[in-house]
C-alpha cells in the first residue's frame, strides 16, 4: 500500500495489511495501528491542541523470533514513515554520553532526507532524462563553432541557428541512442570528485558524527574538484541524469520537509531495551545500565536535538521498544522512563500451527523465496504440505530443546534441509524436485537425535 493512501488507512486496514507478512500477534497489531491511527488524527486537531497531544510509545514483549521488529518495520512502510532500528546496548559499548544516544535521532534525520529526495528525484525524473540526452549529444556530437556578428559577448556567441545538416545528425543520434545501438561507444566526461579530504578523528566516544561534519566543513571550504572519467554511452547517460537531477532539486525544500516529516511520523525502534533494565540497585554494571536509561529519558519525553540540518524536536516522535524480558521486567527500568512507555504489550511465543503458517501463508514466506530462488536455475522444487508439517514439527523440537529462537530456527532448517539441492542444481540434470515429509526426516534426523550437533549446526 502507498503512503499516499495515509488516510485510508483505518486499523482495520492496517492490521489487515500486517496479516500479510505476519502470522499471529492480534494484540500487539491492534496496539501499533491505533498508534498510527492517532497520528492522522493529531494532524487534524486545532493548533494548539495539537502540540498538547503526545504519542503513546508502546513497549513489546516477548521471545526473539516473534515478530516484534517485523512489525513496526511493516507498520513504518505502510504508512511511508522515516523508521530507524536501534539497539539500546549499544550504547553500553560506546559509552553513556548524551551526543551517542542523540545520534539516532540524526540517523532518522538523514534517512528522511534521503526518502525526500528520492520522492522529488521521481518528480524531476523525466525533465532530467531529456537535459541529461541534450548533454550527452552535445558529448557525441559537439555543436559547431558559430562566430557572432558586431560586439562579442558570452551570450550572443550561442544566438543563432544551428545548421540544417548539424540538426539532421543530431536527431538521427538521437534516435540511434533511444534504440540503443550507441550503447558500447565510449565518452569522456567531468564527474565530481567524491572523495573528501582524508580526515580521521581518533576517540572512544561518540566522535563518528564529528568526523562527518569536519569532512563536509573543508569539502565546502575547498573548490569541487572533477575529474575526467572515460566511460559507456549508458553509465554516461546515468551520471549526467543524476547531476541534472541534483540541480532541479532545492535541497533547502528538501531538508524543510524532512524535518518536518521526522518530528511529525518519524519511528525509533529501541531493540533489546530489556539490556539496559537495573535489576539490582548498586554498583557495576547496573550503574551503567542506569545512565543509559537516563540518557535516553529527555529524548524520548521530548527534547530538541541539534543536527547538521538544524534543530530537531523530538516531541512527537514514536518510540516502540522491544525486548524478551526473560531476566528483566519492564518494571525494572528507572520510573521516568516505564511513565514514558504507557502501553505494553505481550507477544505469543510460537507453536508448530504458527510455523505452518510462517512458511505458507505471508506474501514472502519462505517456501515462495527458496521456489523462486530456485526457479532462476530452471529448478521445479515442490515442497508439499507434508514437508511443511515436518520442518514446523522439527523446529519446534530444537526450539524446545536448545535456545528458543523462534521463527529464525526455520531460517537454519530450511537452509540445511536444501543446502545439497542449493548446491548442486546448476549441474542437476533432473529439474523436477520433490520434498515430502519422508526427506525431511531423512535429512533432519541425524542432526536432531544428536543434540550437542543440532546446537551447532540448527
Amino acid at each position: 500500500m502507498d503512503a499516499v493512501e495515509y488516510e485510508n488507512l483505518i486499523p482495520s486496514k492496517i492490521v489487515e495489511e500486517l496479516d500479510k507478512y505476519i502470522v499471529g500477534q492480534k494484540n500487539a497489531k491492534r496496539m501499533v495501528a491505533i498508534a498510527l491511527r492517532n497520528r492522522w488524527r493529531r494532524q487534524r486537531l486545532p493548533d494548539e491542541l495539537k502540540d498538547e497531544v503526545l504519542p503513546k510509545n508502546i513497549i513489546m514483549m516477548g521471545p526473539t523470533g516473534v515478530g516484534k521488529t517485523e512489525i513496526s518495520r511493516r507498520l513504518a512502510k505502510l504508512s511511508g514513515a522515516p523508521f530507524i532500528k536501534v539497539e539500546a546496548s549499544k550504547f553500553t559499548e560506546v559509552g553513556y554520553v548524551g551526543r551517542d544516544v542523540e545520534s539516532m535521532v540524526r540517523d532518522l534525520v538523514e534517512l528522511s532526507i534521503n526518502m525526500v529526495k528520492t520522492r522529488y528525484s521521481e518528480a524531476v525524473r523525466e525533465k532530467a532524462t531529456d537535459l541529461a540526452e541534450e548533454r550527452l549529444l552535445d558529448l557525441l556530437l559537439p555543436p559547431p563553432t558559430r562566430v557572432p556578428t558586431g560586439v562579442y559577448s558570452p551570450e550572443k556567441s550561442l544566438e543563432g541557428p544551428m545548421p540544417d545538416s548539424y540538426q539532421d545528425s543530431r536527431q538521427k543520434l538521437r534516435k540511434q541512442l533511444r534504440e540503443g545501438k550507441l550503447d558500447e561507444r565510449f565518452v569522456e566526461l567531468d564527474v565530481k570528485d567524491k572523495t573528501g579530504p582524508p580526515i580521521g578523528v581518533i576517540s572512544n566516544v561518540g566522535m563518528e558524527d564529528i568526523e562527518m561534519n569536519l569532512r563536509e566543513m573543508l569539502g565546502n571550504m575547498m573548490p569541487g574538484k572533477k575529474k575526467r572519467r572515460r566511460v559507456k554511452v549508458p553509465e554516461a547517460l546515468t551520471l549526467l541524469n543524476q547531476e541534472e537531477a541534483q540541480k532541479l532539486i532545492d535541497m533547502d525544500e528538501v531538508v524543510q520537509e524532512a524535518l518536518r516529516q521526522v518530528e511529525d511520523s518519524g519511528i525509533i525502534f529501541l531493540d533489546e531495551i530489556d539490556k539496559i533494565a537495573s535489576r539490582e540497585k548498586g554498583q557495576g554494571p547496573d550503574v551503567s545500565r542506569e545512565g543509559v536509561q537516563r540518557d535516553l529519558l529527555p529524548i524520548v519525553e521530548g527534547s530538541t536535538i541539534n543536527t547538521k540540518y538544524g534543530m530537531v524536536k523530538t516531541d512527537h516522535i514514536l518510540f516502540i521498544a522491544a525486548g524478551a524480558f526473560h531476566t528483566a521486567k519492564p518494571s525494572d527500568l528507572i520510573p521516568e522512563l516505564q511513565g514514558r512507555f504507557p502501553i505494553r504489550v505481550e507477544l505469543d511465543s510460537l507453536g508448530k500451527d504458527e510455523f505452518v503458517r510462517i512458511l505458507t501463508e505471508p506474501k514472502n514466506c519462505l517456501r515462495r523465496q527458496y521456489l523462486a530462488l530456485l526457479a532462476t536455475e530452471g529448478i521445479d522444487l515442490n515442497i508439499t504440505d507434508e514437508a511443511v508439517e515436518a520442518i514446523a514439527a522439527t523446529a519446534v523440537k530444537v526450539n524446545e530443546r536448545d535456545e528458543n529462537i523462534g521463527a529464525r530456527r526455520l531460517f537454519t532448517i530450511m537452509e540445511r534441509l536444501l543446502d545439497k539441492i542449493s548446491f548442486d542444481a546448476p549441474e542437476m540434470e533432473e529439474k523436477k524436485v520433490v520434498i515430502d515429509a519422508a526427506y525431511v526426516n531423512e535429512r533432519m534426523q541425524d542432526i536432531v537425535k544428536d543434540g550437542d550437533l543440532s546446537r551447532y549446526i540448527l
